[in-house]
C-alpha cells in the first residue's frame, strides 16, 4: 500500500493513495496520523490495507492527490539515522577530503544521527543562507521501522521494515571536515532532509525488493537534466536491514524510526568510479562524487555546488515506468 501525510498541524494528516498517485482517501478513522499508525502498526496494518483496496476499487469517497499537498511522510520522527550501504561514495567523498577508506568500511557500515525534529515537504525550497557552504543533494533510499529489538539480527531486521520512502539528504560540503576535525562527527553541516511525497510498503516493489535492497534505477536530475540513474540494488555492500540491525546494535529502535541507505552509488563497468549520465554512465546522486572525479581527470572539480536558482528532482520508477513514491523537487533559495 502507499501511504502519505498531507500537510496539516505539526504531524500531518494520514491518507491512503492509490497506486498510481493520482487519488487519496483520509484515513483519520484508522489513525490520525503516520506516527499513531506506526505505534500500533500490527493492528492498524491490515485496516489500512483495506481502505488502500477499496481506494484501487473506487469504492470509496477519493480527493485528487497533489504532491505538493503532501507534507514529509513522517514530517517528524523519533530518530533518523544515515547509514553507508554504497561504499563507492563513501570512498569518493573521502577522498575528496584527502582521507582514505579504512579496510573496516567494507564490513563496518559508517552511520550517523540526523536531525529529526523538521523534516522538509518534497515540493518545498532548500533554504540556503550562504554559497559557501558548498549545498548539495543526496539522493537517497530510507525506511520506516516499528519497533526494533537491541541485538537484532539482520534476517530478523528486515521484518521490520514496514515501509519505504526515498530522500533528499542534503549536505553542506563546505562545513563538513570542520565538524569532522573536532571528532564529534555532523550537525551544522546537516540541515533537514526531505523524503517522498509518499511511503511504500515493500510488497508494492514486487520483486524490485529483494535481499532488503531496493533494485530499481535512482532517478537524480540536477537543473532540469538527468544526472543520476544509479541502480539501488547494485553496488550496495549493507542493504537496509544491516543498517537498522547495526542502529540497533546496542539500543531499541522505536516505532517510527528512518533508517537510510547513504548516497545511491554505482561503480563503472570497468570498476572504475562512474561516468556521468551524458557520456553513457549511470551519473551520481550528488555533486560531490562528480567533483571527485573532476579532480582525478583534470586535478580540480569543475561543477560547483548548488546555489540559489538551482533545482533537483529524485524519483523512482518501476519497471512499467511508473512513479513508485512521488517525486521530491526542490529548489535552493536564499535563506
Amino acid at each position: 500500500m502507499k501511504l502519505a501525510s498531507l500537510k496539516s498541524g505539526r504531524d500531518g494528516q494520514l491518507v491512503v493513495v492509490s497506486k498510481d498517485l493520482t487519488r487519496y482517501c483520509v484515513a483519520d478513522n484508522i489513525a490520525p496520523t503516520m506516527q499513531a499508525a506506526l505505534d500500533d502498526w500490527d493492528r492498524v496494518a491490515p485496516y489500512l490495507e483495506a481502505l488502500y483496496r477499496d481506494v484501487e476499487h473506487w469504492s470509496v469517497p477519493c480527493g485528487r492527490f497533489h504532491e505538493h499537498d503532501a507534507h514529509s511522510p513522517l514530517p517528524r520522527a523519533y530518530q533518523w539515522a544515515d547509514g553507508s550501504a554504497y561504499v563507492n561514495h563513501v570512498e569518493l567523498v573521502r577522498k575528496a577530503r584527502g582521507a582514505e577508506l579504512p579496510d573496516s568500511f567494507w564490513h563496518d557500515p559508517l552511520m550517523y544521527q540526523g536531525g529529526s525534529d523538521s523534516f522538509v515537504p518534497p515540493r518545498d525550497p532548500i533554504p540556503l543562507k550562504d554559497t559557501a557552504w558548498g549545498c548539495d543533494m543526496e539522493g537517497e533510499i530510507a525506511c520506516i521501522t516499528d519497533d526494533v529489538p537491541m541485538g537484532v539480527t539482520p534476517e530478523a531486521a528486515a521484518g521490520h521494515i514496514k515501509l519505504l520512502m526515498l530522500v533528499n539528504d542534503v549536505s553542506l560540503r563546505g562545513l563538513i571536515p570542520g565538524e569532522l576535525a573536532k571528532g564529534f562527527g555532523f550537525f551544522q553541516s546537516k540541515p533537514a532532509s526531505a523524503f517522498s511525497p509518499v511511503a511504500v510498503t515493500p510488497d508494492e516493489l514486487g520483486d524490485a525488493w529483494a535481499d532488503a535492497r531496493v533494485h530499481l534505477p535512482l532517478m537524480v536530475d540536477y537543473n532540469n537534466q538527468p544526472f543520476g540513474r544509479a541502480d539501488a540494488g547494485v553496488d550496495a555492500t549493507f542493504s537496509l536491514a544491516d543498517l537498522v540491525a547495526h542502529a540497533a546494535r546496542t539500543r531499541n529502535l522505536v516505532a517510527g524510526s528512518i533508517i537510510g541507505s547513504g548516497t545511491v552509488s554505482n561503480r563503472d563497468a570497468d570498476g572504475g568510479p562512474g561516468k556521468p549520465v551524458a557520456e553513457g554512465g549511470k551519473g551520481y546522486s550528488c555533486i560531490a562524487e562528480i567533483r571527485m572525479i573532476e579532480t582525478i581527470a583534470g586535478g580540480e572539480p569543475a561543477t560547483r555546488f548548488m546555489a540559489p536558482g538551482d533545482s533537483v528532482r529524485i524519483e523512482m520508477r518501476d519497471k512499467d515506468g511508473h512513479s513508485i513514491f512521488g517525486a521530491i523537487e526542490q529548489e535552493v533559495v536564499a535563506a
